[in-house]
């Protein structure tokens, strides 16, 4: 039987799928822009303006990179 036929194509994400991972983000932002509303301001201020921020994007953008550079596994 011959393999990589038109059936075994990956999927691709539709309208919907996309939409509710972006919904998904927009509240997860949203819950966090709340959650550190409730801290003190000193708080805050590390927060925002110290490297734990910084740290954060350098983290999740590696992290995300990573999982772009690995692909899908293969069946």
């Amino acid at each position: 039987m011959a393999e990589g036929g038109p059936g075994d194509a990956p999927r691709q994400p539709g309208w919907t799928q996309v939409l509710v991972v972006a919904a998904l983000v927009v509240l997860v932002v949203l819950g966090a822009a709340a959650a550190t509303s409730l801290l003190p301001t000193e708080a805050q201020r590390l927060i925002f303006r110290g490297p734990l921020m910084i740290g954060i994007l350098i983290v999740g953008t590696a992290w995300l990179l990573w999982r772009i550079s690995r692909g899908r596994p293969s069946t």
